[in-house]
């Protein structure tokens, strides 16, 4: 259960500079107000919601936005019809991407996903053409400080998870989407709230790009990630962690 994830460690690099967009408060908003209005504004009745009020209280949301986007969805007056939304294709590279939306019009979020591809070398393709490179999985982050390897690894194991992957800044705990809400309940017992978690789509197979290749491929990314409605954006280029770190001081 144990291995090397650099996969992640990318992804743990880039997120914490993505936490830092002026947009992220609108997009966790609409979450949650969607999640509440699908499966009712009580967190502990919807994992859904208790996962996205976590979120947002983890990238620093206001109390009241989040009491108002719960409000929103779960009131029952008239709010906008968001449709989830996937769309997928290739970067710079051939690189396989996978864009997630909330949408209250898929017409428009298409051509401007399309458009966000087309500018930087990339493709839009059709819904499937990529996600066989990737895992659907929870995720859970714990820093490298909350507990040792071991530790941490019998805990996630005795809470259901199917594997560990400890690194020098963080632990990363996999499981079956369908187990993610009581995998981790049991082990924020154990270590508290942990740095990040969700459904993720975790690539099976890696593409690996060279540093121009991987700068077109941050671009296309934040091009996307700037559109109001796309909320994750999930690639599965490989490049070293110096090139990475190169790229996004740059």
């Amino acid at each position: 259960m144990a291995g090397h994830s650099k996969w992640a460690n990318i992804q743990h690099r880039k997120g914490k500079q993505d936490a830092k967009r002026a947009k992220v408060f609108s997009k966790l908003g609409r979450e949650i107000t969607v999640a509440a209005k699908l499966g009712g504004g009580d967190p502990d009745m919807n994992p859904r919601l208790r996962l996205a009020v976590d979120t947002a209280k983890k990238q620093s949301m206001p109390k009241d936005a989040i009491e108002r986007a719960v409000q929103k969805g779960a009131g029952g007056g008239e709010t906008e019809n968001y449709e989830e939304v996937r769309y997928e294709g290739h970067g710079p590279g051939g690189v396989a991407i996978i864009v997630e939306a909330l949408t209250d019009n898929k017409n428009r979020t298409a051509g401007e996903v399309r458009a966000a591809f087309t500018k930087l070398g990339g493709s839009l393709g059709v819904t499937g053409c990529v996600n066989f490179m990737f895992d659907r999985t929870g995720e859970i982050i714990f820093l490298s400080d909350t507990a040792d390897a071991d530790t941490m690894f019998e805990a996630a194991l005795e809470a259901g998870a199917s594997n560990v992957e400890s690194e020098e800044e963080f632990h990363e705990i996999l499981c079956a989407p369908e187990d993610f809400a009581s995998v981790r309940d049991a082990l924020e017992k154990h270590f508290g709230e942990p740095e990040r978690q969700g459904l993720i789509w975790k690539p099976n197979v890696t593409t690996e790009v060279t540093e121009e290749q991987a700068g077109s491929l941050l671009k296309l990314i934040d091009l996307l990630e700037d559109n109001d409605d796309v909320q994750n954006v999930t690639t599965n280029f490989e490049v070293s962690e110096e090139v990475m770190d190169r790229l996004l001081a740059s």
